[in-house]
């Protein structure tokens, strides 16, 4: 069974900074595209960022320059440093990834469970 797994959400000041990692493990063949999501409240969930296994980066334009996704394909995981956060960037952030369960499976869409980040002002 396939699981995503975040960490790293928090509590920090507006300005400060912070690194969300999500695990993926499992049966797992393979890892695609992998992104990060945020939902916020009393908004709709928001892509934040998508890269894929070839490490090409995609973002929203209202986060770039201040976020940074990256990913370790050997350990199956995935990252995001955030910078100059505001408190409007306060949402919970969730993890997804297309994965192969197989050589010949079809990819699937993961998520993770999601993991709180509040920025105080």
């Amino acid at each position: 069974q396939v699981q995503l797994v975040e960490s790293g959400g928090g509590l920090v000041q507006a300005g400060g900074s912070l690194t969300l990692s999500c695990a993926a493990s499992g049966s797992i063949f393979s890892v695609g595209t992998m992104g990060w999501y945020r939902l916020a409240p009393g908004k709709q969930r928001e892509l934040v960022a998508t890269i894929t296994s070839g490490g090409n980066t995609r973002y929203v334009d209202s986060l770039k320059g201040r976020f940074t996704i990256s990913r370790d394909n050997a350990k199956k995981m995935l990252f995001l440093q955030m910078g100059s956060l505001k408190p409007e960037d306060t949402a919970v952030y969730y993890c997804n990834a297309l994965i192969k369960e197989g050589m010949f499976a079809g990819s699937q869409t993961y998520w993770g469970q999601g993991t709180q980040v509040t920025v105080s002002s």
